[in-house]
């Protein structure tokens, strides 16, 4: 696969990363783990070097999927995990806390169950309102002095918390939301990486599976699967924002591709610096992911996308109000 560099932070890897988390958390009943071994080895063979997971996951569990799994080529691939949850040792979230003791004792717990000596890429998960980000910034450059960090990371943060980050130590890459239906970072946060050369790594690049068209009305979710939760997700809304699915489906059509593949080659369309991470649970997916880096759209394709895409009001808030309270603006 084609490789890409995360800003000018000398951080290469491959174009398209795959994102763990639904392997064990999050969409549903946790996958078996074997078959999540064969799924995450599955995307070693295609070209994947980034794999996304963190320790609320599961909690606890997905990382050490994703350390077992990745064992036999560590040296060869990008392990990108995230403080910044503060949970009790069964896994219940009692908040957020970046505070650098927890910051530190995330890393060392962190690295115990990915069973590695370093966290190639270390997110803060959601902004603190309670501790100032030069804190946790210097907290994670500590442990890149130390040796078990080599990269600091942001989610899920505003322009001004990356600003303030940046000037501590320097922030290899922001995660945050970004796809054809949710285009808010092209307002400030965008502008403000390429200005910093930080890398941008986009999370639910398929808006959680609806860009694929696989998601209608009638989808019932599982027990367990966080989309029932959100507005986005209800009945109505993904009635309401059917025609994007469609507007994706037609160029999909039109170049015998799928509606994932377009819906990802249009991101990758927008920097060199971006690295979209979807996830999957599936070999196949992987591989009709990892396809879409080969998708070149051609400009005026990516701008009547673009175009058309602003004119449809897409419905739903992203998550249910108790969970905007962790959005950082």
């Amino acid at each position: 696969m084609l490789k890409r560099s995360l800003g000018t932070s000398g951080l290469e890897v491959s174009a398209l990363g795959l994102g763990c988390m639904g392997m064990s958390h999050g969409l549903g009943p946790a996958g078996d783990h074997d078959e999540m071994v064969r799924v995450i080895r599955d995307a070693v063979d295609q070209g994947v070097t980034l794999f996304d997971t963190a320790e609320v996951y599961g909690p606890f569990t997905n990382e050490e999927l994703v350390g077992a799994a990745l064992a036999p080529v560590r040296d060869d691939v990008v392990i990108a995990t995230k403080f910044g949850f503060d949970l009790d040792a069964d896994g219940t979230q009692r908040g957020l806390s970046s505070r650098p003791e927890h910051v530190r004792a995330v890393a060392d717990a962190s690295l115990r169950r990915l069973g590695t000596d370093r966290i190639d890429l270390f997110y803060q998960h959601r902004v603190d309102p309670d501790v100032p980000i030069e804190e946790v910034a210097g907290a994670v450059r500590e442990l890149v002095e130390a040796g078990k960090v080599r990269h600091l990371g942001l989610s899920e943060a505003g322009a001004d918390t990356v600003r303030r980050a940046h000037a501590v130590h320097p922030v290899t890459a922001l995660q945050s939301e970004y796809s054809l239906w949710w285009r808010e970072p092209e307002r400030s946060v965008l502008p403000t990486l390429e200005e910093l050369g930080i890398g941008f790594v986009p999370f639910s690049p398929l808006g959680r599976g609806f860009l694929t068209g696989a998601i209608d009305a009638t989808t019932s979710f599982a027990d367990g699967d966080i989309r029932g939760t959100l507005p986005r997700f209800s009945a109505e809304a993904r009635e309401a924002n059917q025609g994007l699915v469609d507007l994706v489906g037609r160029l999909a059509e039109t170049r015998d591709v799928t509606s994932a593949q377009v819906a990802l080659a249009w991101l990758l369309a927008q920097k060199p610096w971006i690295v979209p991470i979807p996830g999957t649970t599936k070999s196949t997916r992987v591989a009709e992911n990892v396809g879409a880096a080969s998708v070149d759209l051609t400009d005026a394709e990516v701008r009547d996308l673009t175009d058309a895409a602003a004119l449809i009001d897409v419905k739903g808030d992203r998550y249910p109000e108790q969970m905007q309270r962790f959005i950082d603006r």
